[in-house]
């Protein structure tokens, strides 16, 4: 396996990781509205700066694994 390749690799398990990060925030912003409160405006701008962060990642992912060895299955 080249270093490249690796590197992807890599970066796509932090891709999941801040896919996961992203999703805490919206479940936390969901759970204050079925609690009946508004849910704090920083966290759907923390969600949208993190999800903007994971889509940077998966494209470096892309370009060095390229699209076919990245494509989910």
């Amino acid at each position: 396996m080249s270093d490249l390749v690796g590197i992807g690799e890599r970066l796509s398990d932090i891709s999941e990781e801040l896919a996961d990060l992203a999703l805490d925030r919206l479940h936390r912003a969901a759970d204050a509205l079925r609690a009946g409160t508004e849910p704090d405006p920083a966290l759907a701008a923390e969600e949208r700066r993190i999800t903007r962060a994971r889509r940077a990642v998966d494209k470096a992912a892309r370009l060095l694994v390229g699209p076919a060895e990245h494509a989910e299955p």
